[in-house]
């Protein structure tokens, strides 16, 4: 029995088990805590403004994108976080490290997001019942600094965005955070052409409903990961089929794929090969073929060359 474990180096032991290690490092969002950081005040000073504002304007639409930016500082601050608790070494204790503080991060994200969503749902339908004058003028003021916070926050993020997952993430949540903003400025607009105040609250209800449709998915996403799914970016059947279509290799057993964060998969099958034990050049390409064509970063592979002889086989049929 051959096991492999790629993370660059391949060594034998004198029990005539291979393993293949390449530690797959990736540039995550704790390199950028000056982004985080700057993110973060502009964010949280945005929101204190804006909360005072739309008291004083009388708009439930601005709340709402108040309620929504706070959101948004408090998942920028988990975030930033969990990325820098994910780029501690592994210990005794967390052989992994504490990678999988960004799913956590991610599900407290979501819980959040809706718990917000729903504090301004709230307030909305009670300004349906108890309208309150609205000054236009204010509200797309307020609105319009909010696009530029909000664009200046993502550009933080626009470079470091091409490479690493967690900072493409905040990069689109905060492009998405402008796109309300400007919706906002155009409900004010239409305010204060019509002077009908109504098409606040009404504002406020397609923004909260929008918002809590397109998080939907991060909430289900969320979910997943801390259910350890199969990444959705990952076929499964895909990968089943490449590994048993290599020569040598009669079955697939027991394979697994899961997230060890929002940003690497782990992975362990066992393959039955009763032609005899590979080489580790034949385990170390297959580990590249795992992480260059699925994304896989953490391969663990068992080799038997028995077909009978592992005590897991059949307990994972698939």
């Amino acid at each position: 029995m051959i096991k492999a474990d790629h993370k660059g180096h391949d060594h034998h032991n004198g029990a005539g088990q291979g393993h293949g290690h390449g530690h797959h490092h990736q540039h995550v969002a704790g390199s950028h805590g000056t982004a985080f950081a700057i993110a973060v005040v502009l964010n949280a000073g945005f929101v204190v403004a804006e909360a005072a504002a739309s008291f004083i304007s009388g708009s439930a639409a601005l709340l709402a994108d108040a309620g929504h930016n706070l959101g948004d500082v408090l998942s920028l601050l988990l975030a930033w976080g969990a990325s820098v608790l994910a780029a501690r070494p592994a210990s005794k204790g967390f052989t992994y490290g504490l990678k999988s503080s960004s799913i956590l991060a991610a599900i407290a994200n979501a819980a959040l997001l809706w718990v917000a969503l729903g504090a301004v749902l709230i307030e909305t339908l009670r300004r349906f019942w108890q309208p309150e004058e609205v000054n236009g003028w204010q509200m797309m003021a307020v609105a319009a600094i909010g696009i530029g916070i909000n664009l200046a926050s993502a550009l933080l993020f626009a470079r470091g965005s091409k490479s690493d997952l967690n900072l493409r993430a905040a990069f689109l949540h905060l492009m998405a955070d402008a796109v309300v903003s400007a919706s906002v400025v155009l409900a004010g607009l239409v305010i204060m052409l019509t002077g009908q105040d109504w098409i606040d609250p009404v504002a406020s209800l397609i923004i909260t409903v929008g918002l809590a449709w397109a998080s939907w998915d991060l909430l289900k996403d969320a979910i997943k990961m801390g259910l350890l799914a199969v990444p959705g970016h990952i076929d499964e059947a895909a990968v089943r089929e490449y590994l048993t279509a290599l020569p040598g290799v009669r079955a697939v057993h027991d394979l697994h794929i899961w997230p060890m964060s929002t940003t690497e998969v782990a992975f362990t099958a066992h393959l039955v090969m009763p032609g005899g034990a590979p080489s580790d050049a034949f385990l170390a390409d297959v580990a590249r073929h795992l992480d260059e064509r699925f994304g896989i970063h953490h391969a663990t592979i068992q080799v038997e060359t028995g077909v009978d002889d592992c005590r897991l086989h059949g307990a994972h049929a698939h």
